[in-house]
Formats: structure tokens, sequence, C-alpha cells
């Protein structure tokens, strides 16, 4: 059984829990490797704290679980079956009625507690796995930032593709489709989000999509964009000129790489995460943009795009070798211009390493 799995049994022993029911899919990810968005569907992972776990999910994702390199049972269910009855059967057969329950509280939706209450009238739930989640998946092992390492070299090459595919006229969707049917092509089926290109002011619009707008020439064009390897995702945002953009752009991207790298410079064991954001925005601040850094300067991340930490103002964790983040400072100026540049990284014993190396020196495409 996979070392996350036995340390959930060991906390489960240790809180006097009888049961854990896993719900996210990216946790059931973490524990299982199988991956799946159950979408209405039930998917859900049951752990005891001296028993086998085991997977229950739709039928027709059973065989595709085994696949994935589960080993333990897997129980499926029809679209026309009761799933909570049956699970609560199953359950019954390996644990007897659990009373006290790890739940995660910031994924469960208060219908599907409810039928578990409808199946386990006396079931209390005392904990919040989510917090254990957080603290679980915090610190990454090698084989981990093996994997982490894998899916930017993808980013990298999904960088490439996206900076050729630029043409005037050409619409941020028509670049997003370009860089979405590569990856397919050299088998990455996965994005780890929406791919974002924004185009001189549209850029100024953080997470907006891709539109019909098209690329014209003399402005920024900013990328966001990741890819999911075995389960483990890149993320990372670069910003390209298309022709000669005005001073006013160029300085903003001047301004953000400085940010940026200095950010980068800084991360190491032993700062906070306040301190790290503290980094880059006091240069935003100092050149007058500080009222367009709108968000905080990264996130955790690992089997998905947004995981604990948040390197933000107000957060006084102690940065660990580990821990893997992404630092993504941003100016955006309404009808003017938006840049991000972002990577993910590591940290290392004495500092960082990141997972994508595409250039960030400010690339102009003609």
């Amino acid at each position: 059984m996979k070392k996350q799995l036995l340390d959930l049994q060991e906390y489960l022993a240790q809180n006097n829990l009888d049961i854990a029911y896993i719900s996210n899919p990216s946790d059931i990810n973490y524990f299982t490797g199988f991956y799946s968005d159950p979408v209405e569907r039930i998917l859900a992972l049951l752990v005891f704290p001296d028993k086998d776990p085991f997977l229950f999910a739709p039928q027709l994702e059973v065989e595709a679980a085994k696949d994935a390199g589960w080993d333990k049972d897997v129980f499926g269910y029809l679209d026309h079956e009761k799933p909570f009855e049956l699970m609560a059967g199953h359950i019954k057969d390996v644990a007897g009625t659990p009373t006290k329950w790890g739940i995660e509280k910031d994924d469960l939706p208060v219908q599907k507690l409810e039928a578990i209450k409808g199946q386990f009238p006396d079931a209390q739930f005392p904990t919040n796995l989510s917090r254990y989640m957080e603290n679980a998946k915090l610190i990454k092992t090698a084989a981990e930032i093996n994997e982490l390492k894998a899916a930017g070299t993808e980013a990298d090459y999904a960088f490439e593709v996206g900076f050729n595919a630029i043409k005037e006229g050409r619409t941020e969707q028509e670049v997003v489709a370009e860089i979405e049917y590569a990856m397919m092509r050299k088998g990455v089926m996965h994005m780890s989000f929406d791919t974002i290109v924004q185009a001189g002011a549209n850029a100024a619009n953080p997470h907006g999509g891709p539109e019909k707008n098209p690329i014209e020439k003399n402005e920024l064009v900013l990328f966001d964009l990741g890819t999911v390897h075995n389960g483990y995702i890149s993320d990372a945002s670069r910003t390209v000129a298309f022709g000669k953009p005005d001073a006013k752009s160029l300085d903003i991207y001047k301004v953000d790489l400085e940010a940026q790298y200095a950010a980068m410079d800084a991360t190491k064991p032993g700062i906070t995460a306040a301190e790290l954001d503290k980094v880059a925005r006091d240069i935003i601040t100092k050149a007058g943009y500080g009222e367009y850094f709108i968000h905080r300067l990264g996130h955790g991340m690992g089997t998905s795009e947004h995981e604990f930490p948040s390197i933000m103002e107000g957060n006084d964790m102690v940065l660990k070798p580990g821990m893997c983040f992404s630092i993504e400072p941003g100016i955006y100026i309404p009808n003017v211009a938006g840049v991000r540049i972002e990577d993910c990284v590591y940290i290392t014993e004495d500092g960082c390493e990141p997972f994508t190396h595409t250039s960030k020196e400010l690339k102009y495409i003609d």
C-alpha cells in the first residue's frame, strides 16, 4: 500500500476516527494513482484505520481504476442504482457501522453529506480532512518532484508552439487551438486548466478567457498554461511582444520581470510566505504599479494547480525544502496591457529550482 495511505490510516487511528471519506478527485488520485472527474456521479475512496481501503465508483470507471494500478477492491454501481445505499453495504461489510467520520469539508456537498447521514444516522463528522490533505501534500517527495519536472518540460514545449502560432489577425482562440492540438499529438491529453492566451488590453483581465480577439501587431501577448503528467501538473505564464509594443507596455514588462526575478532569488528555506510576497510587491509598488498587482504572489501546486500554501500577505508560514508553489507577479492596467510572468518552483536546501525553463527575457515576435 502507498505510504500516503499508510500515513492516513495512522492519522485515523491517532485521532480515533473510524473512517475517512475522500471525495476530492485530485486527492483520490494522490492516494490511488487513479484520476476521474465523476461530474454528478459518486466517486469516493473509503479508508479505515485497520482495514484495507476500497474505491467506490461508477461501474463505467471500475476497469479504469484497476488499470491505473489500484490493487485493492473497487466497487461499482450502475446509474439506476442507489449509490449511497450500495456504498453503505460495502462499508458495513468491512467496518460495521462507523460513527466518527473524517470528511473533506471543503469539497463534500451538503446533499452528499445528508445522503451519508441517511445511511448512518449516528455518524459524527468531527474532523475536516481538507486540512489534513493540505499538510499531507505540502512537502513533495523526490518522485513527485520528478513528475512535476516532466510536466514542466511539457509546458515549455507548449510555449514554443504558442509563440510560433502568433500571426497578425489570428485570434487568441486559434492560438489556443494550435497549442492544445500540438500537445495531443505529442501524447499529452489533458491540460491542467483551460489554456489562456490574451493579447493587448485583453490581458489586463487576469484569468480572462481567450476570445475571438484578433492579435494585432505592436502589443503584448500573455500565455498561461500547463499540462497533466501522471497526475501531476505544470502551471506557468509568459508574456511576449508581437511587433514593437509602446513604451508603457514595455515598462510594465520590465518591472514585472524584475519583481519575478527578485522573488525567485529570495525563495529559500526560512523565508515566510508573506515576506516572499512582499519582495515582489515592493518592487512593483515602488515603480508606481502597486494598485495593478491585484492577486497573491503564488499558490501551491502538485496534483492540482491550486494547492496549499498561498504565498501572500498575512501568511507567516515558514517555507521549507520540498514545498512547491508558483511565483507569478502580475501588472494589469485596464485598457492598456497586462503582464504576468510565472514559474512554479520547488524549494531546495539553499534556494529554489523552477519546473519550467522558457526564457523570461522579453521575446519579440515579428
